[in-house]
């Protein structure tokens, strides 16, 4: 019986899982290095930044830990943490290979998902069209990606979840930049209606291809970047 009623709380939300000071400190982290208040290449000094963030070093080096398996963190010969600088053909190479997932995603989606999860893309599609014109651009960003998300999750394809997880990850700070580009924001939104448009259609060919599609401009904007 006590399973039952946690159970019910939980997917009520009256539950929800307490966050631990490494997961607070990667979010805070991840946030400055999208934003650039951290910049590549930038030293992370661990004691300063424990202080200000108001954590003991332990979490704080469990937060880093994280944000180098998402890329956005790496450890040079001398061990001391600097937020990561990808090169153009490094970024180039992962954003062609998330644009094959999720094109296969998307063609996966097309046959197995829901008509509610199909419904629940759309809306997510229909909400950054309505609030394009106020949110911040972190904000539009995180619509994005829950988007996204929510395309490769209706697959239902556990291995590419994971692998789409993964390589996502490490391009987030890249697909942050090339969303904030002046004249991408319309892009996306009509990319995205095509998107959705082939996936309520259920057409796999279209759908695989407005994903790939897609990606290759965010290719396009992140080489516009580096050659600036």
């Amino acid at each position: 019986m006590k399973e039952g009623w946690m159970n019910a709380l939980k997917e009520e939300g009256a539950v929800r899982p307490r966050r631990t000071l490494a997961e607070e400190a990667a979010d805070n982290l991840r946030e400055f290095i999208l934003l650039e208040k951290l910049e590549p290449g930038t030293a992370i000094p661990e004691r300063e930044l424990a202080e200000a963030l108001g954590i003991s070093r332990t979490p704080l080096r469990e937060a880093l830990r994280q944000l180098e398996r998402e890329g956005l963190v790496e450890y040079p010969a001398n061990r001391r943490p600097r937020v990561a600088d990808p090169s153009l053909e490094e970024l180039t190479q992962y954003i062609s290979v998330l644009g094959a997932l999720e094109g296969l995603a998307g063609e996966t989606a097309c046959a197995v998902a829901s008509d509610k999860e199909i419904a629940e893309i759309v809306d997510l599609s229909h909400q950054m069209a309505v609030q394009s014109d106020v949110i911040s651009q972190l904000d539009f960003f995180r619509l994005d990606m829950r988007f996204h998300g929510s395309i490769v999750e209706a697959s239902h394809n556990e291995p590419l979840i994971e692998t789409h997880r993964q390589y996502n990850a490490r391009l987030w700070r890249a697909r942050f930049l090339s969303s904030r580009q002046e004249d991408r924001r319309q892009n996306t939104l009509s990319q995205h209606a095509e998107i959705t448009s082939a996936l309520q259609k259920r057409d796999e060919t279209a759908t695989r291809r407005a994903l790939r599609d897609h990606l290759k401009s965010t290719i396009s904007n992140i080489t516009r970047i580096h050659t600036q």
